[in-house]
């Protein structure tokens, strides 16, 4: 019990800080610096050891069943933390237009179609397993550095989905309803995909060197 409990505080505030990286988001009129703040929150969550489920889902690849425990408590934790963040940026004096810039996102995201969720989230989940796995396995401090910030910078100028990110969008903007939990499975499924497609095939069919 004492495990989980770490991994959901951990989890919790890796929620906070994606938040924080969507609050400089939609903040920055110029969306390509934007884009490469965003890259703080995620360059902080891995120097520091936290837990972000897009992060660490590749890696149910290569554990035993029991880690799906560990992904579904990241989860829930990151959910908490973006959900709180969202609503206390509210009663801030930045709360507002936040909260409208929020609301316009989330609209044009559930206005889409849920295969097209879906392809985007897949495409974000393998970013996302770059990026942790880049930290994790390259030596070089810069090129570690830059397997985080570029591949948050394209998902997020490319359009993708990634589920925390969007936990904080929804919880800023107030809407949270049947149709956008709806839409959260179907982005947490293709993060999911996406995360484990590339530790999937280099165990699969890639010689490690």
């Amino acid at each position: 019990m004492k495990r989980y409990i770490d991994i959901l505080l951990r989890a919790f505030l890796t929620g906070i800080l994606i938040a924080i990286g969507g609050i400089v988001n939609l903040s920055c009129d110029v969306k390509y610096v934007g884009a490469f703040l965003f890259g703080t929150g995620l360059f902080t969550i891995l120097a520091f050891g936290w837990a972000l489920y897009t992060g660490k889902v590749g890696y149910a690849v290569e554990n035993k069943p029991s880690y799906l425990i560990d992904l579904v408590v990241i989860w829930v934790g990151n959910f908490i933390g973006t959900l709180a963040t969202g609503l206390v940026i509210q009663l801030t004096r930045v709360g507002a237009a936040i909260s409208e810039k929020a609301a316009g996102l989330c609209t044009v995201k559930l206005n889409d179609n849920l295969i097209s969720i879906f392809v985007l989230s897949v495409f974000c989940g393998m970013l996302m397993f770059i990026a942790a796995d880049g930290y994790k396995t390259l030596t070089n401090p810069v090129a570690q550095v830059l397997a985080i910030f570029l591949p948050v910078m394209v998902f997020i100028l490319s359009g993708f989905e990634h589920c925390v990110a969007n936990m904080f969008y929804f919880s800023a903007a107030n809407m949270w309803n049947p149709d956008s939990a709806l839409y959260m499975l179907v982005m947490t499924l293709g993060n999911s995909a996406g995360g484990m497609l590339i530790p999937l095939v280099r165990k699969g069919f890639m010689k490690q060197k």
